[in-house]
C-alpha cells in the first residue's frame, strides 16, 4: 500500500464535534460556534437568484463579496481574498509561507487548526504559554527565533473568549522581525467591534493579515465564506494556492447580501451578548469560572479534567452537546456556544443539578 509523505502520516485527523444524542433526548448542540439564528432575510433571496444559474461558474474574483466588504470597513477591495471558510485561507498562508525548516508560533491554547495548517507543511510549531488564558505578547516575542516566519494569533480568541487590546497587538507586531508574518485571525472580530480597535491598518506594513469569516455573526456556517485582507505582495502567493472558483456561487450572493445588512448583524451580536452574558453570571453563581468573552461562545472551566469530563456526559445524557477543549490543550474546561435563551436556561439548569450532586457551590 502507498504511504503518505512522512509528516503527514504523522498527523492526527482534525477533530469533529460529537453529535449523537442519547435516544428519545432532543438535541441541543453548542459546540460547533454557529449563530443563534439564521442569516438576513435578505440572504433567502440571495440564494433565490443563485439557483437561476448553477451551471456556470462561480466569480473567482469575488467582485459582489469584495465590493460590500470594502465599504463597510473603509478597506481596499482589491487587497481582500475570500476563502471557502477562513481555514481555506489560513491552510494557504501555512503553504505559502511555512516548510521544514521553519517554525510557526501560537499562544498555548490557540484554534487547533493554526497546528494543523503549520503540520500540513512540516513545518515546527511552538505553542507559547498563555497568562490568565490571554495571548502573552512577551512571552510570544520571546519565543521568537531565527526560524520564525509565521505568528497565529486568533484575536478574540478560541476557545478561550479572551482578547487582547490593539495596543498589545501593535506591540507584538513591532517585537517580531519584518520577515515574520503576523496573521491575526478575527473570526469573532464583530463581537467585539463596538471595542473600536480595528486592525486592517496595519495591513499596510506588508507582513501583517486579518482575517474574518462570515460564519460567525453573519450566520453563513454552512455557506463557507471566509475572507482576508491581505498585503498584495502576499496576497498575490496566496492565490496560487487556492482553488480558482473556491467560493460557490449561492456562498458568495449570500455573503455579499448579509454583509450590506449591517443592523441585522448587529442586532444578532447584541442578542448574542446578552444572553452570554446571563449565561455566564448564572454558572459562575455556581460557583464555577467562566472569563470574560468576547465571542459567541463561554468557556467553562472546571477544577479537574476528571470533573469536566464527568459535568460533560452529564450533559449528554440530557442531549446537550458542548465541546471539550483537550485539543486545545484546557482538558479541564468546556466550550459553550451560545444558543437560544432557552437552550442556555436549560444548560444552565442542567449544570445547577450537576453541581448540586457534586456538592459543588459558590
Amino acid at each position: 500500500m502507498i504511504r503518505p509523505v512522512a509528516h503527514i502520516g504523522a498527523m492526527a485527523a482534525y477533530a469533529l464535534a460529537d453529535l449523537t444524542a442519547p435516544e428519545g433526548k432532543l438535541l441541543i448542540s453548542l459546540s460547533q460556534n454557529e449563530s443563534l439564528r439564521g442569516p438576513s432575510p435578505a440572504v433567502t433571496q440571495a440564494i433565490h437568484r443563485a439557483a437561476e444559474t448553477p451551471h456556470l461558474y462561480p466569480d473567482p474574483d469575488w467582485t459582489g463579496v469584495r465590493r460590500a466588504l470594502g465599504d463597510v470597513h473603509g478597506i481596499d477591495p482589491a487587497q481582500i481574498i475570500c476563502g471557502n471558510g477562513s481555514l481555506d485561507l489560513i491552510g494557504a498562508i501555512a503553504r505559502a509561507y511555512l516548510d521544514q525548516t521553519t517554525r510557526a508560533l501560537v499562544p498555548a491554547h490557540a484554534y487547533p487548526f493554526f497546528r494543523t495548517a503549520t503540520q500540513m507543511t512540516g513545518a515546527q510549531l511552538t505553542a507559547v504559554p498563555e497568562r490568565d488564558l490571554t495571548v502573552d505578547v512577551e512571552a510570544l516575542l520571546t519565543a521568537q527565533t531565527s526560524e520564525t516566519r509565521v505568528v497565529f494569533v486568533a484575536n478574540p480568541g478560541n476557545p478561550t473568549g479572551t482578547r487582547i487590546p490593539r495596543s498589545d497587538l501593535l506591540r507584538l507586531r513591532a517585537g517580531l522581525r519584518d520577515d515574520v508574518l503576523l496573521v491575526i485571525d478575527e473570526a469573532y472580530g464583530e463581537f467585539a467591534d463596538h471595542l473600536n480597535e480595528p486592525m486592517f491598518d496595519q495591513v499596510a506594513s506588508g507582513n501583517t493579515v486579518v482575517l474574518r469569516t462570515m460564519s460567525k455573526a453573519y450566520g453563513l456556517a454552512g455557506m463557507r465564506v471566509g475572507w482576508g485582507y491581505f498585503p498584495s505582495g502576499i496576497a498575490a502567493e496566496v492565490r496560487k494556492l487556492l482553488n480558482p472558483n473556491n467560493v460557490a456561487l449561492a456562498g458568495q450572493l449570500a455573503a455579499e447580501a448579509a454583509v450590506q445588512d449591517q443592523t441585522y448583524m448587529r442586532d444578532t451580536c447584541q442578542m448574542t451578548m446578552q444572553i452570554r452574558d446571563a449565561f455566564a453570571s448564572r454558572i459562575r453563581q455556581m460557583g464555577l469560572d467562566v472569563p470574560d468573552s468576547f465571542t459567541n461562545f463561554t468557556l467553562i472551566r472546571f477544577t479537574t479534567p476528571e470533573l469536566a469530563q464527568h459535568a460533560d456526559a452529564w450533559l449528554k445524557a440530557e442531549g446537550i452537546f458542548l465541546r471539550p477543549q483537550s485539543g486545545a490543550g484546557l482538558p479541564d474546561c468546556l466550550r459553550a456556544t451560545i444558543g437560544q435563551a432557552k437552550d442556555m436556561d436549560f444548560t444552565a439548569d442542567v449544570l445547577s443539578d450537576w453541581c448540586q450532586q457534586k456538592r459543588i457551590s459558590s
